[in-house]
């Protein structure tokens, strides 16, 4: 990566901690408040929020250090740089977000069983206050989160209270004209599916990543396909590819192509990586070129006799 590069990462990552840290601000505040609400208004629906605000706080503190450590330069220990950290951040995230949501769930059963009374008036009124705040620090956090696994885990986090809010406002609302104080356990029941929900989603890509396992919309046959077509390319193996991060992919191949100098290699292997960068996103690659065929039962030596599992 140049210096241009390099700065302009950094200047984007300025950016968003700056918009973490006010995130972090607005919601650490609000936790307390909705606590005092949910207790004084014997809430389960505010008490929940209040609880996924929390791990909110963890999450937009983790993501925030991850981005930090992110910008750290490469060196002989981390020769991949500080990447995978938002990975493992984001596994947290997800961690904490199942663990929340079975609570929430066993929380609500109980509540089924005798549903108390709940002060319609605070619901509504803090929901509301919540919905505001969540809303806001979601917007904040959203700039990015498109392309990276670890902004993202912590936008869903945000988003899991957007909803949950919004969830206590229309049970508090119907509560008081109904008195159907099951309503509150009810919607933190639904808030808790959702939070499972997208929870599951954000572990199974930090798993992916972190097991390096090929990215799911790379096809592998049809990239070995494009790399033999490169003009002087006999044959590929011991082909791998993997992820550092959602955005970061690598790839390590050997090339076989016919017995000529490096020099006039040289653009064999320049015409490949245009092809991995620009098809396949792949800006790290490392290619071995070779020109002795490769045994059979080597990893994508045959394409079509390995399958994925």
């Amino acid at each position: 990566m140049d210096n241009h590069s390099h700065s302009h990462f950094g200047d984007l990552a300025n950016q968003t901690t700056k918009r973490l840290a006010l995130s972090l601000a607005l919601t650490a505040a609000f936790v307390v408040v909705e606590i005092i609400a949910g207790i004084f208004g014997n809430s389960l629906a505010l008490l929940t929020d209040a609880a996924h605000n929390f791990t909110d706080v963890i999450a937009l503190g983790l993501s925030w250090y991850a981005l930090k450590v992110a910008t750290k330069p490469a060196n002989s220990g981390k020769t991949f740089g500080y990447h995978r950290v938002g990975i493992l951040v984001a596994l947290v995230n997800s961690t904490t977000l199942i663990l929340i949501a079975l609570g929430i769930f066993y929380e609500a059963y109980q509540r089924f069983l005798a549903p108390p009374e709940v002060d319609s008036t605070i619901l509504i009124g803090v929901g509301t206050l919540a919905f505001l705040i969540n809303a806001g620090t979601a917007w904040l956090v959203k700039s990015g989160s498109e392309h990276d696994l670890n902004l993202r885990s912590t936008f869903l986090h945000l988003m899991g209270d957007v909803m949950s809010t919004l969830g206590a406002v229309i049970a508090g609302i119907i509560i008081a004209f109904t008195s159907w104080n099951w309503l509150d356990p009810f919607v933190s029941v639904l808030i808790g599916v959702f939070i499972l929900w997208n929870a599951w989603d954000i572990l199974r890509q930090s798993i992916h990543i972190l097991l390096e396992s090929t990215p799911a919309s790379i096809n592998m046959e049809l990239m070995v396909e494009d790399i033999t077509k490169v003009d002087g390319v006999q044959s590929v193996h011991d082909l791998h590819v993997w992820s550092i991060n959602e955005n970061l992919r690598a790839l390590s191949a050997h090339v076989v192509i016919d017995d000529i100098s490096i020099s006039a290699g040289a653009p064999i292997q320049n015409t490949i990586n245009e092809v991995l960068a620009h098809k396949y996103n792949i800006q790290h690659a490392t290619l071995q070129l070779e020109c002795k065929e490769c045994h059979r039962n080597i990893l994508f030596c045959e394409i079509n006799e390995h399958q994925h599992t």
